[in-house]
């Protein structure tokens, strides 16, 4: 069996973790050292798991090829509260022929994020 977890390499976990928890109500469930400056902390949304490792020297590169997709119960409730908590919206919300309805945004650190609602068959 195999389980994929993405992870994400941050100089600020602080600033991620408010964000995540905040905006998806992610919960601290497992940190690596469990006192102290924290280089691992593992975080539960709903039933999937995401990781935040603290990293300085992230270095300069190109674009992002990784995205992360987060379901959520209202996409433009979720959105209306992404730039209070450091975020940033890179599009408004549009419904999809395969029956989501999906915005997207980047975290405090510029990571991106789909926000997906699925939305009732016409």
């Amino acid at each position: 069996m195999s389980t994929i977890q993405p992870v994400i390499l941050t100089a600020d976990q602080d600033v991620l973790l408010g964000f995540y928890t905040k905006l998806f109500g992610a919960e601290e469930i497992f940190r690596v050292p469990e006192e102290g400056p924290a280089f691992y902390r593992g975080l539960r949304i709903g039933d999937t798991d995401l990781g935040l490792v603290a990293k300085t020297d992230l270095g300069t590169g190109a674009a992002p090829r990784m995205l992360l997709s987060i379901g959520v119960d209202d996409v433009d409730e979720t959105l209306g509260r992404v730039e209070a908590l450091g975020g940033s919206v890179r599009s408004a919300p549009n419904d999809m022929p395969w029956g989501q309805r999906v915005a997207h945004i980047q975290d405090p650190d510029g990571n991106p994020v789909n926000l997906t609602q699925s939305i009732p068959a016409q």
